[in-house]
């Protein structure tokens, strides 16, 4: 039995959207953020890390959203539906690129302002426009120009690609629907500079294993 120990508004969210597109057997246990929008430390009690997502296989917990998705499509996906077989190379290397850039370069700059973002709304209304000042640096020095270059790569390969690792979905696209929900998130991307990456989303988001996945893990919301 597979057991998932989910944070809300997390990486986890991906795991169960993979299971469920799978149609495998498991567990998921639901966690809520604390006050401080942290992980809770009764996550602390299934791996010293404290941080989601957790899969439990047998006597052993897997960590790592990249890491899980391979080791779930390798053992589960046995109709080899989710990752493209290597006997076809363009799709290949459009999956692994797709895969890992959403952790190593796209995510990092979200993450960052998600937090810019959080110490501004906590912050005391005296320090405000001192927070709100330095989030503003930050967002113009070091978060918006490369995120504006990224998000217009990942549009131009979909302009021509229907999903990212090619013409079928991946679970290249499982892993970059975090990063584009959160890119998206506030005022939002605009609609007509970014058209595929929305047109993009909002077909993931009519997947019903996706629809499964949010009746049971909640809706993503940054």
């Amino acid at each position: 039995m597979l057991h998932l120990h989910h944070l809300e508004n997390s990486r986890s969210f991906r795991i169960i959207w993979l299971l469920e597109e799978l149609n495998a057997d498991y567990q998921l246990t639901c966690y809520e953020r604390n006050k401080a929008y942290r992980a809770p430390d009764s996550l602390k009690k299934v791996h010293p890390i404290g941080s989601a997502p957790m899969l439990e296989v047998d006597d052993r917990v897997l960590l790592e959203s990249g890491f899980i998705i391979e080791y779930l499509i390798k053992h589960y996906d046995k109709e080899k539906q989710f990752k493209p077989d290597d006997s076809n190379e363009a799709a290949w290397e459009a999956y692994t690129f797709w895969l890992h850039f959403a952790e190593a370069s796209l995510m990092p700059l979200l993450v960052m302002r998600l937090v810019f973002t959080k110490v501004v709304s906590q912050s005391p209304m005296l320090v405000k426009p001192i927070s709100k000042k330095i989030q503003g640096q930050v967002e113009k020095n070091m978060i918006g120009n490369g995120l504006d270059k990224m998000l217009n790569m990942m549009e131009q390969h979909l302009s021509k690609n229907h999903w990212f690792a090619g013409s079928e979905f991946s679970a290249a696209d499982i892993q970059m629907h975090l990063a584009v929900v959160g890119a998206n998130a506030g005022t939002g991307l605009n609609k007509s500079k970014y058209a595929n990456i929305l047109t993009w989303l909002q077909r993931c988001e009519e997947r019903d294993a996706f629809k499964r996945a949010e009746e049971k893990g909640g809706r993503l919301n940054f």
